[in-house]
Order: C-alpha cells, then sequence, then structure tokens
C-alpha cells in the first residue's frame, strides 16, 4: 500500500476525534449556513450563500482527507522499538558540544511534532542527524546558523 504513514496510538486517536467533531458538528454547521443564505432569496447574487457553499466544500475536502489518512496509518508497535539506536518513537537525550547544554526529545511523525512537548519531526534536521546513532556518537547537525555537534547521552523508548 502506497502512502502508509505510522502513528503512534495517541496520535491516531487524535486524528479520529478530529474526524468525529468535523462530521458531527462541522457538518451540520456548514448544512445550516447554507440553509439559512438559502432562505435570504436570489441566490445568483447571494454572497454568504457563496461563502457557505464554498465553506462546506472545503470541509468535505478535509473530512475525504482526514478519512484517507485514517485509512492508511498504522500504528507503529512502540514496545518493539530497538533502543540501542535512534529510531521514530525514540526518546533521545543530547548534549550541545559547544555549550554542553542538554536536552531531551521524542522523534516523531511530522504531524505529531509539537516543539513545545520536545516532540520534534523526523524530517527535522537534528532528527535525521541523530537517526540511525547510537548512545554515545557525536552527531553534526546543519542547522540555519552553521553546523552543530550533538552528543547522544540516552536513548530510550
Amino acid at each position: 500500500m502506497e502512502d502508509v504513514k505510522y502513528y503512534s496510538q495517541e496520535g491516531l486517536d487524535a486524528l479520529k476525534k478530529e474526524l468525529y467533531q468535523l462530521e458531527t458538528f462541522e457538518r451540520p454547521k456548514a448544512s445550516q449556513a447554507i440553509a439559512e443564505a438559502r432562505d435570504k432569496g436570489d441566490l445568483s447574487e447571494n454572497a454568504e450563500y457563496d461563502a457557505a457553499k464554498e465553506a462546506q466544500g472545503l470541509l468535505e475536502m478535509k473530512i475525504a482527507n482526514l478519512r484517507n489518512l485514517i485509512a492508511k496509518a498504522r500504528v507503529l508497535d512502540e514496545s518493539k522499538i530497538d533502543v540501542s539506536k535512534v529510531l521514530i518513537y525514540s526518546i533521545v537525550k543530547v548534549k550541545n558540544v559547544k555549550n554542553n547544554a542538554v536536552m531531551t526529545y521524542t522523534i516523531v511523525p511530522e504531524s505529531e511534532s509539537d516543539l513545545k512537548s520536545g516532540k520534534i519531526s523526523v524530517s527535522s534536521p537534528l532528527a535525521k542527524a541523530l537517526i540511525g546513532n547510537s548512545k554515545g556518537d557525536i552527531v553534526t547537525v546543519q542547522a540555519p546558523a552553521g553546523t552543530m555537534d550533538f552528543e547522544i547521552l540516552d536513548v530510550a523508548r
């Protein structure tokens, strides 16, 4: 199957919750807005009707995209993640070699990244440098401010 995306159970549940919200609450609101605009008369010059129809179209497209994403989603069994190397869903403790700052990140799919909670995208420069490396390795990251070296202090799941 093409375009399979891997998620944690939490990530997949969030997608399903969003789909439920859109189908259960947002879709009826969009239909109601169209009905109200239609009741205001001549549809050929009714900007409110046109806007409501466009909003409904965008909502339906978002619902279809979410359904497609969920259909192709696979839950990654986090208990089977190899902790000898940095992989997706690894929790990695790193030290900036230059300033000795220690940070802990979880490597996640793009759709689950949230820097505030320490979740960095698997496609970020730091994650790309860390993937496949082990505790004790020093990796070089090409950042906008130049190259930075990080020592991997620990890998967990």
